[in-house]
């Protein structure tokens, strides 16, 4: 099932509803494939500019939606147009549902001990019959060949999910799955990032007022200054005058 992408400073993206991402989903998992399902905000976009391995296995993976106005102004700027991003701090809700309803079952990895355990008691408390087949912290040593992180991964195919959530933040999410893919038993896997600390209500998020006016990002930085000052203040810029000079770079519109 080939959908069709556009190419934001080199990354491919595909511009997705969740209807469509769900009916995605679906098929690749009704097919038995073994597709990874990436996504990208500004902050991602920058990284893969500096890291090649990155920049690489995004365009590796069979699709990678937007998580981030940002993105979609960038690719507004540069003449695409993406209907809608797909933040998981809504998303995990509307897919819990999906999931719920289609039968396929979710395996969390990621965030400190105890907090995806927690965020899926939060899930099931709204969707009691849906399938979590486990879940494990991401404080474990990630070295391949390390006991810790052989462990994980016996875990995770002994479940069997048909989607899992790995939710350890950027690059580091991406690295692990980028080494360990090939040997893990399930059909998806999703990089959710804070996802986990969001449904289990340790992270606050920003009001609703900002979310819905694309100011997420402000938000998340009166709420974690120290550490995101630098991904927006200094980020945000950088990522919008990339964008500026790829437009500047290419080919004139044709009249």
């Amino acid at each position: 099932m080939k959908i069709p992408s556009i190419e934001i400073l080199g990354v491919q993206v595909h511009p997705l509803t969740v209807g469509e991402l769900h009916s995605y989903l679906a098929w690749a998992i009704d097919t038995n494939q073994h597709h990874l399902v990436l996504h990208v905000n500004v902050h991602a976009l920058n990284l893969a500019g500096q890291q090649s391995w990155l920049h690489d296995f995004f365009n590796r993976a069979e699709v990678v939606f937007c998580d981030g106005a940002g993105v979609i102004l960038g690719a507004h700027i540069l003449g695409h147009h993406i209907p809608e991003r797909i933040t998981y701090a809504d998303w995990i809700w509307q897919l819990a549902e999906f999931a719920d309803q289609q039968h396929y079952s979710l395996y969390f990895l990621g965030a400190k001990p105890g907090i995806a355990g927690k965020a899926a008691f939060r899930l099931q408390e709204r969707f009691p019959t849906l399938h979590i087949a486990g879940s494990q912290h991401g404080y474990f040593d990630k070295t391949a060949g390390h006991p810790e992180n052989e462990a994980v991964i016996e875990a995770i195919n002994q479940a069997k999910p048909h989607i899992l959530i790995i939710g350890m933040g950027m690059p580091i999410q991406e690295k692990w799955l980028c080494e360990n893919w090939n040997r893990l038993d399930t059909n998806i896997a999703l990089t959710g990032g804070a996802v986990f600390d969001y449904l289990s209500g340790e992270l606050q998020r920003a009001p609703r007022w900002m979310t819905d006016h694309s100011l997420e990002w402000l938000g998340r930085l009166v709420i974690e200054p120290q550490r995101l000052w630098k991904r927006y203040l200094v980020g945000n810029p950088q990522f919008l005058w990339s964008v500026l000079k790829e437009k500047s770079a290419g080919s004139p519109p044709k009249k």
